[in-house]
């Protein structure tokens, strides 16, 4: 029978965080860690060593992303130079550059603007 959060021992809560902080910083549940021999103090110390990697992963991500628009915003402007009559022509453009079938969120992913980029500058 499962138990609910509160049923669980505060062990068993910081394993269930462990699993869940693992993913957040690296992406995929961990594989072959035994955390049953390890003691409450030293789950919280790998959960916050995880959060802190979470963190900077996520402070990378955001440059990078910062990096990529300031690369597709040169690419739209570069596109209009080459004759795209305003900026919608451009994207457009770029769309059939990447074969992404005018798919916003899919060009995002191509070109690691965030997903939610084309709904913010629209």
């Amino acid at each position: 029978m499962f138990k609910t959060w509160n049923e669980l021992s505060r062990k068993e809560q910081l394993e269930c965080i462990f699993w869940d902080a693992y993913k957040d910083a690296y992406g995929f549940r961990p594989r072959g860690h035994n955390i049953s021999t390890m003691t409450e103090q030293e789950l919280e110390h790998e959960i916050s060593e995880l959060a802190q990697i979470t963190e900077r992963n996520q402070k990378q991500e955001e440059l990078e992303q910062q990096e990529a628009i300031t690369r597709f915003e040169k690419r739209v402007q570069e596109t209009i130079a080459l004759g795209a009559k305003n900026r919608e022509t451009a994207i457009k453009w770029i769309h059939d550059a990447e074969d992404t079938g005018s798919d916003d969120e899919y060009l995002c992913y191509r070109l690691g603007l965030p997903y939610t980029y084309f709904k913010e500058v629209a």
